[in-house]
């Protein structure tokens, strides 16, 4: 095998120089071909037969416009295959030296006037070797070129010709250009990472549309990337199906979701929503926050049947009969009759808010017999006639009472003995009094309702109307989920695939899971398939090792991640004399913002308003994440949302007060130690916790 990076020279075009010319005459030529696409999208006329129907033909040509608009500082194309035979693929395809056809491979398709391939799209079916071939299944290639660029520009290439030489460790090539594009340093949002996608990777980015997928994966394994790259290839192999049923990526909160708003985009999809659980779930204002103790209980799939119960012990016993007077006749449906509609129609199972729906059909189907018996001529408007009547909607409404949710809930937690009575047999006296409000207050509009509210609120609106599944749900940083939680996103991928991406490790809050296959019954999705991650390739070995010794604490059942990188100076652990810790800081932050790419100082939450203060003394230019952190390479971030985030340079300011802050303190420090990509700083006054030290 050869495989050598070229850098720019001069020479024909055997030469790397000329190889290189070559290379970026096409590249220039592939510019030019997407920019005429884009004129042809936006030259198209909205015919449409209505007014209505033009504008969502316009807005469909916008999108189509967007996702062909050319990005000047991201290679258009990052490789190329050739290969050893023709193929049956596209016509026209440029033959390549070694007598097979050679295609570009980039974050799009793109085609020349007259319909050939200048670069064909990363998730075609024949870009995939370009993932997946080894010496030992070089899967038809003759040839596979890496290319190495400096935003738009092309600056080298690196060859590795197939069957001509020994490979690299472990069966594979080492390729310079792929490591230096994993180690580029980064600033602002996530970059994808479709030029050094692995196969252990390219397997879940390419699992079958209806399979759900499970991702463990630990720091720098690239199990977000991951999602997101799965996203785009369904967008791309089953347009119509995912834009039909629609896409949903779910994140812990609003930072993250801002860190990964650019990767789709970048791949040119735009149809892929974003929502944190919060924002997924948020139909009341949320304004209180639960004690951990509460929120446990509220999180926990006990509350499922206890909502249920507090719904169904709405409709009652009805206590009157129905007399309808028509004409000279009167029909009259008795009390029990309709008890007996009603029991019918709750062993069937059906939800809240259809059950009522049918009880007044079912009224309206037996006053129609009696009037058929008598001799009366009926049709369906007659039916509906009667179903319309005050006598039966007064009934039915007396009966079947209408639900709105966060008033079944507010009803729930304001009422200790409706809490009871829907809890009895399953929350215990302690668990009742540790959800139940101590001051009820006036109306749910009145309620300062928390995040977990919100899911309880989220179950009862399926328990009434069922909720609208879609084609995928990606789910990220699933560990934290609390089983209602898991629920409520399961309802939205009931017909549909999940991916679920997480850690263990990583689990924060009280109701962590510490079990895939428990969680993913909580979602609905128990057959899902469970794909283990443990070969980091942003953190580098180590960092990741300094980390993992936390795992016998925190995680003993999950082995320690490995990584393909290896910089000995990557970690430093600085023990700071009384009274040092804010020189020290400073001076951590000034070697950090010296070189290149983004940098954060990590601390815990109660900690970060006093550093942020010593930063700005010594005139240390610096964001604070969520209170306003755009533009700055300098960003002071609280341990509770780093969660998923990742940095070139991390400082970790005394990871002791971090362990001690909360009961699972251990976990957030492992995520806090584990966001780096290129340096760790460890700056204590503090003994380090025992595991560390």
């Amino acid at each position: 095998m050869a495989s050598t990076a070229q850098e720019e020279a001069t020479g024909d075009d055997d030469q790397p120089g000329g190889v290189l010319a070559a290379e970026r005459e096409h590249l220039n030529r592939s510019r030019d071909f997407l920019r005429l696409m884009r004129e042809d999208v936006l030259a198209l006329p909205a015919l449409a037969g209505d007014r209505v129907s033009a504008e969502y033909l316009k807005a469909d040509l916008h999108r189509r416009a967007e996702a062909l608009r050319d990005l000047p500082d991201t290679p258009l194309f990052f490789g190329r295959l050739d290969y050893s035979e023709p193929l049956a693929g596209p016509d026209g395809a440029e033959p390549s030296a070694a007598g097979g056809e050679m295609f570009h491979v980039g974050r799009r398709h793109v085609h020349d006037p007259e319909g050939r391939p200048a670069v064909i799209d990363w998730r075609a079916p024949v870009s995939r070797p370009f993932y997946r071939a080894s010496q030992g299944d070089p899967m038809g290639l003759a040839r596979r070129r890496r290319f190495g660029f400096s935003g738009g520009d092309l600056t080298a290439f690196e060859d590795e010709v197939f069957g001509a030489g020994m490979p690299g460790p472990d069966g594979q090539p080492v390729s310079r250009i792929l490591i230096e594009e994993i180690e580029r340093p980064r600033s602002g949002a996530m970059r994808d990472i479709v030029a050094t996608i692995q196969p252990d990777q390219d397997d879940i980015v390419r699992a079958d549309v209806a399979e759900s997928v499970c991702v463990q994966g630990a720091p720098g394994t690239g199990k977000t990337a991951v999602g997101l790259h799965r996203v785009a290839y369904l967008l791309y192999a089953h347009r119509e199906r995912m834009s039909r049923g629609g896409v949903l990526v779910i994140g812990p909160n609003d930072a993250f979701l801002t860190y990964i708003r650019n990767v789709l985009p970048a791949l040119g999809e735009f149809d892929a929503a974003q929502a944190s659980v919060a924002g997924l779930l948020g139909t009341v204002p949320v304004r209180g926050a639960d004690v951990p103790r509460a929120a446990v209980v509220k999180g926990d799939a006990r509350m499922a049947q206890v909502l249920r119960r507090a719904l169904w012990d709405r409709v009652r016993e009805p206590s009157e009969s129905i007399l309808l007077a028509r004409g000279s006749r009167r029909w009259r449906v008795p009390a029990g009759q309709i008890a007996d509609l009603i029991a019918e129609l709750r062993d069937r199972g059906v939800r809240y808010g259809a059950g009522r729906e049918m009880l007044s059909h079912r009224i309206a189907h037996v006053i129609l017999s009696q009037m058929e018996g008598a001799g009366e001529t009926c049709d369906d408007r007659t039916h509906e006639s009667v179903r319309r009547t005050s006598q039966v909607r007064t009934a039915v409404s007396a009966a079947w009472p209408k639900a709105e949710p966060a008033r079944v809930v507010f009803d729930l937690l304001a009422d200790p003995q409706s809490l009871a009575r829907a809890a009895d047999g399953l929350l215990d006296p302690d668990e009742q009094a540790a959800i139940a409000w101590a001051r009820p207050p006036r109306g749910p509009g009145s309620a300062r309702w928390s995040v977990a509210d919100t899911v309880l609120i989220d179950e009862v609106a399926d328990l009434i109307e069922r909720t609208p599944s879609l084609a995928h749900v990606v789910v990220d940083e699933a560990q934290d989920l609390s089983p209602m939680a898991c629920r409520a996103i399961g309802r939205r991928c009931t017909t549909g695939s999940v991916t679920v991406l997480g850690d263990l490790a990583q689990g924060t809050t009280p109701w962590a899971a510490e079990n895939w296959q428990v969680l993913l019954e909580h979602l609905g999705k128990p057959e899902a398939a469970l794909e283990v991650l443990t070969t980091g390739y942003r953190v580098p070995r180590e960092i990741l090792d300094f980390a993992s010794r936390l795992l016998g604490a925190i995680a003993p059942e999950l082995a320690p991640a490995t990584s393909v990188r290896h910089d000995p100076g990557a970690l430093s652990v600085l023990p700071v004399p009384p009274g040092g810790l804010d020189g020290a800081l400073v001076a951590a932050c000034e070697r950090a913002m010296a070189g290149p790419g983004s940098a954060a100082v990590i601390a815990a939450d109660d900690d970060v308003a006093g550093l942020s203060v010593t930063l700005a003394a010594v005139g240390l230019d610096h964001g604070v994440l969520q209170t306003g952190s755009d533009g700055n390479r300098l960003v002071l971030v609280p341990v509770s949302l780093a969660k998923g985030l990742e940095f070139d340079h991390v400082i970790v300011v005394e990871p002791a007060r971090i362990a001690a802050a909360e009961a699972r303190g251990l976990h957030r420090l492992y995520v806090a130690l584990t966001r780096a990509v290129s340096r760790l700083t460890v700056l204590h006054a503090e003994p380090l916790p025992a595991p560390l030290a």
